[in-house]
């Protein structure tokens, strides 16, 4: 028989990219009083990995629980990026509710619509708080009709627009139910979660059905499955069986060893859990997201939304340039294939694939910021390799007819870049489907767009809006193959010989286009080590130097000016380099090259730009 556990509330909180999330959630935490007063805790405490404090991004879904008034709260903060959307579908079918936070300046954005829509389709109830109410341009009432008309078009039910609303200021810890109220606590937003967001529903007397929604990883104790308990219970030391509603093969027995619930931000130890809970399992080995552990008597899978596919891959691959070795700690291909098979612990839209060569490995990714996160992470691990251009996956039809994946992009950009963009976009093979004014001279675009037409293009896009252009993508389908495209129109300065750059070659090269590159720097032939402005490759020597004769002296070369080099990110570096080129990774340095290094090889193989 159902029955409803009024002292627990399982919730996500949903949102586009940079719209609070993670610091609404550090400030529940305080409030609800899991740090000490005296407690230092820095910002964002939920992004715990580096990257996601550097990019102000969550990607990894985080547990964690507050307790008010008796009653647990366990809330899962999920990532905004549709690169990371595969961890947002497994979340919420974990939960019983959402909180869907709006920034009261922007309104919803592409991913509020994205993760919006998902928590709809589950039939989950939504609980809405338009934040950053403290911002100098917060429009408010008019972000309310915005989210409305949002879920109207997208179908909602009449029970989840009837839904309530909230304003508040994550950043100064507020949340309150009128905007005349005063700006007090964060209470009236836990007063609407105990209140609106149901209690979880189970069958206390059931067999154990324990659905696993996400996958952790530890050296120590190897995969841990957090999820829902749905029905009975779950105890350490029970035998156990472990099944898949999407693989009728599976059927593993195991023994529950170690059981762990969320209290703040830490994994307390328990002996049993019961239905409504959300813990996490260790100690089983080969446990995937969507497997259900239960019992022999009722060996029952739970239905699970299969993950999103890959939509674009890089190929990963040992260095083998001039300077392989000299910097990275794991250099080699079981280093690098241990590292990648690893990360498919944790990361479920991943896929890692070997191919003909032992020292290359495929891997594919929902985007290009899925995958760059993964080899920053894998650089400040160590690890030295180089990886290809990004290149989408395609698919076939019934008919034969070749299918590419496709985005609509939603493009932000002041008035005076919208035709540099609109033209930039069609040569993409992009097709403009709307354009409509904003507020405060803006011009917001709606693209459908090949995912290749995006490679690339985000360092032009920045340029084109001077740094004032937002673009947000969101994964639409696959379509019908739109015709070839050149990724690039400049073609690469090449380095013609190994050596270190000097003073004396570089100031004749900058005249020739932009360098990457400066004085004292290790080079190598068939390195890239800048952009020319014409379509071909032009080769140089910068490691040159200066015939000596009594009138002609070294010191001299000090009165040489260099323009200062173009230093390029990560994401710029793998915006740049074209299908014939590598990007050389180590932890100190990244470098372009040709993926052929000899001239003679190079020009033989028609690789080169005419």
């Amino acid at each position: 028989m159902l029955k409803k556990r009024e002292d627990v509330r399982n919730v996500a909180i949903i949102a586009h990219v940079d719209h609070g999330k993670t610091t609404l959630v550090d400030e529940l935490l305080k409030q609800s009083g899991v740090f000490r007063d005296n407690q230092d805790i820095g910002v964002r405490v939920m992004d715990s990995n580096p990257i996601e404090r550097e990019r102000g991004i969550t990607i990894l879904a985080k547990n964690t629980a507050v307790s008010y008034n008796g009653v647990k709260i366990n809330i899962v903060d999920t990532p905004g990026h549709a690169d990371f959307g595969g961890e947002v579908e497994r979340i919420l079918k974990m939960v019983d509710g959402a909180i869907l936070l709006v920034d009261a300046f922007e309104g919803p954005m592409p991913q509020t619509r994205f993760v919006l829509q998902r928590a709809l389709e589950l039939r989950l109830p939504v609980l809405v708080v338009v934040n950053k109410i403290d911002k100098p341009q917060a429009r408010p009432t008019d972000v309310v009709d915005e989210v409305l008309e949002l879920m109207l078009d997208l179908n909602a039910s009449d029970e989840q627009l009837d839904c309530p609303f909230l304003f508040a200021s994550s950043k100064n810890g507020f949340a309150k139910k009128n905007l005349e109220d005063p700006d007090v606590d964060m209470k009236p937003l836990f007063e609407s979660i105990i209140d609106f967001i149901p209690a979880p529903e189970g069958d206390p007397d059931e067999e154990t059905q324990l659905l696993v929604s996400t996958i952790d990883y530890n050296e120590f104790v190897g995969r841990i499955g957090i999820g829902k308990v749905e029905n009975g219970k779950i105890k350490v030391n029970q035998d156990a069986l472990v099944v898949n509603h999407h693989n009728p093969d599976k059927r593993k027995k195991v023994r529950i060893t170690k059981l762990y619930s969320f209290d703040g931000l830490k994994r307390v130890d328990v002996d049993e859990a019961s239905f409504g809970d959300i813990v996490a399992v260790s100690g089983i080995e080969d446990l995937h997201v969507g497997d259900t552990i239960c019992t022999e008597k009722n060996p029952a899978p739970l239905p699970f939304q299969k993950i999103s596919e890959p939509t674009i891959s890089m190929d990963f691959m040992v260095n083998d340039s001039p300077l392989a070795g000299t910097e990275g700690k794991f250099v080699t291909s079981r280093h690098i294939r241990d590292r990648l098979f690893r990360e498919l612990n944790t990361d479920v839209s991943l896929r890692v694939e070997e191919t003909d060569s032992a020292d290359c490995f495929k891997v594919s990714g929902r985007g290009e910021l899925h995958l760059s996160v993964l080899v920053e992470t894998m650089r400040r691990e160590g690890f030295e390799f180089a990886v290809s251009k990004a290149e989408v996956i395609y698919k076939t039809d019934e008919s034969g007819k070749q299918l590419e994946p496709m985005e609509i992009a939603y493009i932000d950009v002041p008035e005076e870049a919208t035709g540099a963009v609109i033209q930039k976009l069609t040569q993409r093979k992009g097709t403009l489907n709307g354009m409509s004014p904003l507020a405060s001279g803006y011009t917001r675009l709606e693209f459908e767009i090949p995912s290749r037409g995006l490679i690339g293009y985000r360092g032009e896009f920045l340029t084109d809006t001077k740094g004032n252009g937002i673009l947000n993508t969101e994964f639409e389908g696959y379509g019908e193959y739109r015709g070839d495209l050149n990724y690039r129109h400049q073609g690469s300065l090449i380095a013609f010989e190994q050596g270190e750059a000097v003073t004396y070659g570089l100031f004749q090269a900058q005249n020739r286009g932009v360098l990457f590159i400066g004085p004292g720097e290790k080079v190598y032939s068939g390195m890239v080590i800048g952009q020319s402005p014409k379509s071909e490759d032009i080769e140089l020597n910068v490691c040159k130097t200066k015939h000596l004769s009594n009138t002609r002296t070294s010191s001299s070369d000090e009165a040489l000016k260099l323009v200062p080099k173009k230093i390029m990110s990560l994401e710029q570096c793998i915006d740049f380099i074209d299908t014939d080129e590598l990007l050389e990774v180590t932890p100190e340095n990244l470098r372009i090259r040709k993926k052929i290094l000899d001239p003679t090889a190079r020009k033989r193989a028609g690789f080169n730009r005419k």
